[in-house]
């Protein structure tokens, strides 16, 4: 992952852009992942760690009644996420990852390893998709960490 975030990190700061991340079932790895690297205050701007639902709403924005209608792990959620980290911040890109790492927590439309992303920039609509990850709770969140950070890459490399 060292490799990846150096990657996006130079890429950051080529392009003159500036990451938050907010983050619900990763706890915050993907933004330690990014300060991992020296000379990350050139391009991180900041973490949100929303676990809770009231988080989510109190710090990013999320509408209530996102949750209440799509759940905490859904597109729509993530969406609101991603745009309300930008609003909250001095960031110019975000990432949003909500989801269930497991063990338990599951459901049979949602099972464990289903994590829903979502990326935005200033200026543009929020993207977003869901995946589903297998393994332990330690593998879905650093897969999500991965494909996250990865997907932030593309998006700078797009344009």
């Amino acid at each position: 992952m060292n490799a990846l975030a150096e990657k996006l990190g130079a890429r950051l700061k080529a392009r003159k852009q500036k990451l938050v991340t907010a983050e619900s079932c990763t706890g915050g790895w993907a933004a330690q992942a990014m300060t991992a690297i020296a000379g990350s205050s050139d391009w991180f701007e900041r973490g949100f760690v929303t676990y809770s639902n009231a988080a989510k709403e109190e710090m990013l924005g999320v509408r209530h009644a996102t949750i209440e209608m799509h759940g905490a792990v859904s597109e729509e959620t993530a969406r609101e996420m991603a745009l309300g980290a930008l609003k909250h911040s001095r960031g110019t890109v975000s990432l949003a990852i909500t989801g269930i790492a497991g063990p338990g927590g599951g459901s049979a439309a949602k099972p464990v390893g289903t994590v829903c992303f979502a990326w935005a920039r200033k200026g543009h609509d929020a993207i977003a998709e869901t995946q589903r990850f297998s393994g332990d709770r330690d593998a879905v969140r650093r897969q999500s960490v991965e494909h996250a950070l990865s997907k932030v890459l593309q998006l700078l490399d797009a344009g």
